[in-house]
C-alpha cells in the first residue's frame, strides 16, 4: 500500500493509546463498525506492540499501524508485530532509514518547512504534521501549500471533532489524526458502543 493510500482510508485516523492489550480487538472492531478502516496504535505504553499484533491477527479488515515510532528498534519491532504502516512524530536519519528498511508505508513527522523540505528530498510526499495546532495548524498548512505544492499532510495533535472539518477542507490535507474517537475512559470501561458512535461521526466528516 502506498503512503498516499493511508490518507484516503478515513477522514480521521484514530490515534489510540492503550493500557490493556485485551481492549485492542474490540476497539478495532468498534471502529470498523463505525466505518473507520484504519487505526494508529501509539507505542506509548508497554502493551502497544502486543495490541498491534492482536489487531493484525484478529481484525484484518482494519489497517493497523504503529505510531510514535521514535527509534529504529521500534520500527523493526512494529513491522514484526504485523503493523501495516508506521507513523513518526519527527524525522531523524536513523528512524527514517529503519522505516525504509521495513518496506512498510509510513508517515514521517514534520513540524517546520525545513523538515518538510528535507523529507521531500528523500522522496516522501505524504507527511504527518505534528504537533499540528502548536505548529500553526490551519494557517501553517495554508502557508506551505504555495511553496510546497507536492506535499500532503495528516495533521495530528490538538485537533478535535469541531476543528477537523477546517483541516479537511484544505487541499493539502488528506486526513487528520485524532484521539477523540477512542476516549481512554470509554476504553477502560469497555464502552465500545461509544467508540462506534464516534467513529460514525468521524467517517461522515467531509470538506
Amino acid at each position: 500500500m502506498p503512503a498516499a493510500e493511508l490518507l484516503r482510508l478515513s477522514p480521521v485516523m484514530p490515534v489510540v493509546v492503550l493500557d490493556d492489550a485485551a481492549r485492542a480487538v474490540p476497539m478495532a472492531e468498534a471502529l470498523l463498525a463505525g466505518g473507520v478502516r484504519v487505526v494508529e496504535l501509539t507505542l506509548r505504553t508497554p502493551v502497544a506492540l502486543a495490541a498491534v499484533e492482536r489487531v493484525a491477527a484478529a481484525v484484518p479488515d482494519i489497517v493497523v499501524g504503529a505510531g510514535t515510532v521514535t527509534t529504529p528498534e521500534q520500527a523493526r519491532r512494529a513491522a514484526d508485530a504485523g503493523a501495516r504502516f508506521l507513523v513518526t512524530p519527527g524525522s531523524t536519519d536513523a528512524v527514517l532509514d529503519a522505516a525504509d528498511a521495513t518496506g512498510l508505508p509510513y508517515l514521517p513527522g514534520a513540524g517546520t518547512v525545513s523538515e518538510a523540505m528535507r523529507l521531500a528530498e528523500r522522496g516522501r510526499t505524504e507527511l504527518k504534521l505534528f504537533p499540528a495546532e502548536a505548529a500553526g495548524g490551519i494557517a501553517f498548512l495554508r502557508s506551505v501549500a504555495g511553496p510546497l505544492p507536492g506535499l500532503r499532510f495528516c495533521p495530528t495533535g490538538g485537533i478535535t471533532a469541531a476543528t477537523a472539518p477546517g483541516y479537511l477542507a484544505l487541499p493539502n490535507v488528506g486526513c487528520v489524526g485524532g484521539s477523540w474517537l477512542t476516549p481512554r475512559d470509554a476504553l477502560a470501561a469497555g464502552d465500545f458502543s461509544r467508540v462506534t458512535a464516534l467513529a460514525k461521526e468521524a467517517a461522515a466528516l467531509r470538506p
